[in-house]
């Protein structure tokens, strides 16, 4: 279900910021959607947002989307001019997005934690601490 709603929020993204402002074709509409998605999935909502929270998870993914735009729309994108605002619009766009699909994930992850027990992102290491007693000597 996330999955979905970040592809379809993705989509969204690039027909406003390229196809709307620019001129960029379906085919490089739905690859830059499938690309932001599941990397920003992979990476942002599995690996980065249990561990370093909302905010700064929201921020690479501002990050990643801009950059994969600006890295890949050279390539396929014709004007410098579409690939730097098309690059900003959709970071934007995808940024709003990506704050609903954070609250789900995070109200799912906390969850989980509750049934299972133990702080969320944190490594499991426990440590006892006691007192070494020497056995009583005999005489």
């Amino acid at each position: 279900m996330v999955f979905l709603i970040k592809f379809v929020t993705c989509i969204v993204a690039y027909a406003v910021a390229l196809d709307l402002f620019f001129d960029a074709t379906w085919a490089d509409i739905i690859s830059f959607s499938l690309l932001t998605t599941v990397v920003s999935y992979s990476l942002g909502d599995r690996i980065l947002l249990p561990r370093i929270g909302n905010m700064n998870a929201i921020i690479a993914d501002f990050l990643l989307s801009y950059s994969i735009v600006w890295a890949f729309g050279s390539v396929l994108l014709n004007s410098y001019l579409q690939i730097a605002w098309g690059s900003i619009i959709s970071a934007v766009i995808i940024t709003a997005g990506e704050y609903f699909v954070h609250r789900i994930l995070l109200k799912s992850i906390l969850e989980e934690n509750k049934n299972r027990g133990g702080a969320p992102g944190k490594l499991a290491y426990a440590m006892e601490m006691g007192e070494e007693n020497e056995p009583l000597k005999e005489k």
